[in-house]
C-alpha cells in the first residue's frame, strides 16, 4: 500500500499568514506544510483540503483514480471547493466499516474528540492508522480484550501492531502511548507526526524531540510504502537531560517519555515535610506528569535499574548526590579525608555500572552547576565538583546527553 501526504500541516496550515512568531518565520521551504491529506495508492483521500489536486499534482499524482473521499474532522471556515471529478466527501461511523470496490477497507475508530479516525487495511493486508488533528483513541480496548475493538487484530485472533500510524504526536503524545499500551504501535511501527503546526518547535529541534517519541516527520508531498521499516527512529534508551536552575530541563526530560506508558517517575527529593515552597514544586511536577504515570520516591536508585519494567524518569541525580553525601558523611573535612571519598567514589561508580547495564529506557535529570560562581565555602566546593564526576560518569553511559539552557535543549551527544 502506497501512501503520499499532500500536506502535513496542521488545519490552517504553516506558516499562519501574518503571524510573526519564530516557527512560522523560519517555516520556509520543506518546512512549510499545507494541512494534512492522505492519498492512499491514488484511489482513496483523507481530509480534502484547499489546492489537494495542485499538491497531487506537484508529487506526481493524479487526483483522477480517486473513488472515496473521507473527512476526519469537522472543517471549520468556508467549506473546501470539491475538484471536478471527486465524489463528495463523507464519513465513516464510528466503529463502521467500509468496503471499496478496489479492495482496501476502512474502519472508523472512534476518539476522545470531534471527528473520527481511519483504519485502512490495503488489498495485501498492510494496515495504517490515520488520526485526526487533537484526536486519541477512546479507550484502549473493547470488553473482550481486541485492541480497540475495530479490527486491530492479527491473523491469529490476537493483537498485531499497524505497519504505519500517522497522528498529531506533537499535541497529542498521550493518544501515541495509549496505542503502545494497546500493542498498536510496535517497535516496527512507522509512526509520521502530521496536522504540524506553529506550536511545533522549529529546525533540528522538530525532528529531535519526534525521535524521542519514536516518530518522524516528512515534507509535503512524501510518497510512503507501507510496512517499509528502514526509515523508523530507535527511541534513544538512556538519556541525560543537564541544564542550570529553571532552565526548563525537568520539562525537557519529562517530554522526551509523555509517548510512552506506565512511566515509574523516580523523586530523590523527598516529601520534606514541612516546607511549603518544596510541597508547591512537588504538586507543580505531579500535576503535569501524564496519568498513567506512577511515582517512587527513593534514591535506591541501582535495584530499579537492575529491575525490567517500564521506563524509568530520575529526577534528579544532584538530589541523590546530596542523600549520599550525607550518609558518607562527607561534608565533614576529617570524615571525607578517613574514608568518606572512596565511600563516595565507590556509590557513584555503582550506580554508572547499573546504568550501563541496564536493559530499561532510562531519563534522568542533573544540575549543571560548574559554571557559575564559586562556592564560598569548602563543603559548596566539594559538591560541586562531585556533581560535575557524577554528571560525567552518568553521561558516559548514555547514548543521548542533552543540555537545555532557556529551555532550549542542546544535543551534547546523540
Amino acid at each position: 500500500m502506497e501512501l503520499t501526504l499532500l500536506g502535513t500541516g496542521a488545519p490552517e496550515g504553516l506558516p499562519l499568514p501574518d503571524c510573526p512568531c519564530a516557527v512560522c518565520a523560519t517555516a520556509l521551504g520543506e518546512a512549510a506544510r499545507a494541512a494534512t491529506a492522505l492519498l492512499v495508492d491514488g484511489v482513496l483521500l483523507l481530509d480534502l483540503t484547499p489546492g489537494a489536486a495542485l499538491a497531487a499534482a506537484r508529487a506526481g499524482h493524479s487526483l483522477g483514480g480517486v473513488r472515496q473521499v473521507l473527512l476526519s474532522h469537522p472543517h471549520d471556515g468556508p467549506a473546501v471547493e470539491v475538484p471536478a471529478g471527486l465524489p463528495q466527501p463523507g464519513r465513516v461511523a464510528d466503529g463502521r466499516e467500509l468496503a471499496t470496490l478496489t479492495g482496501h477497507r476502512v474502519r472508523a475508530v472512534a476518539l476522545d474528540a470531534p471527528g473520527s479516525g481511519y483504519e485502512v487495511t490495503g488489498p495485501d493486508g498492510e494496515r495504517l492508522l490515520y488520526l485526526p488533528p487533537g484526536g486519541a483513541p477512546a479507550g484502549l480496548a473493547d470488553g473482550n480484550g481486541n485492541g480497540f475493538g475495530l479490527g486491530f487484530t492479527g491473523a491469529d485472533g490476537g493483537r498485531a501492531a499497524y505497519e504505519m500510524v500517522l497522528a498529531d504526536v506533537l499535541g497529542r503524545p498521550d493518544g501515541l502511548a495509549r496505542l503502545r499500551a494497546a500493542g498498536a504501535v510496535g517497535p516496527t511501527t512507522d509512526v509520521i507526526a502530521v496536522h504540524i503546526g506553529h506550536g511545533a518547535p522549529p529546525g533540528g529541534e522538530l525532528t529531535r524531540r519526534l525521535a524521542a517519541a519514536g516518530a518522524r516527520a516528512v515534507p509535503d508531498g512524501t510518497t510512503l510504502v507501507v510496512g517499509a521499516y528502514e526509515d523508523v527512529p530507535d527511541v534513544p534508551r538512556r538519556t541525560l537531560v543537564l541544564g542550570g536552575a529553571r532552565s526548563g530541563k525537568s520539562v525537557e526530560a519529562e517530554r522526551r517519555l509523555e509517548a510512552f506508558p506506565e512511566v515509574l517517575y523516580v523523586a530523590t527529593g523527598g516529601t520534606r515535610n514541612g516546607d511549603a515552597e518544596w510541597a508547591d514544586r512537588v504538586s507543580l511536577h505531579r500535576e503535569r506528569r501524564p496519568g498513567s504515570w506512577r511515582t517512587a520516591e527513593t534514591c535506591d536508585l541501582v535495584p530499579l535499574l537492575a529491575d525490567d519494567g517500564p521506563p524509568l524518569l530520575i529526577d534528579c541525580l544532584s538530589l541523590w548526590l546530596t542523600h549520599v553525601m550525607d550518609e558518607v558523611n562527607a561534608w565533614d573535612d576529617a570524615e571525607w579525608a578517613g574514608g568518606g571519598e572512596r565511600r563516595l567514589r565507590e556509590r557513584v561508580a555503582e550506580l554508572a555500572y547499573a546504568v550501563r547495564a541496564t536493559r530499561r529506557t532510562v531519563v534522568a535529570v542533573s544540575n549543571e552547576v560548574g559554571s557559575g560562581i564559586v562556592p564560598a565555602t569548602a563543603s559548596g566546593r566539594r559538591y560541586r565538583d562531585e556533581l560535575g564526576r557524577l554528571n560525567a560518569a552518568f553521561a558516559a553511559e548514555c547514548e543521548h546527553v542533552l543540555l537545555v539552557v532557556a529551555g532550549q535543549a542542546l544535543p551534547l551527544r546523540g
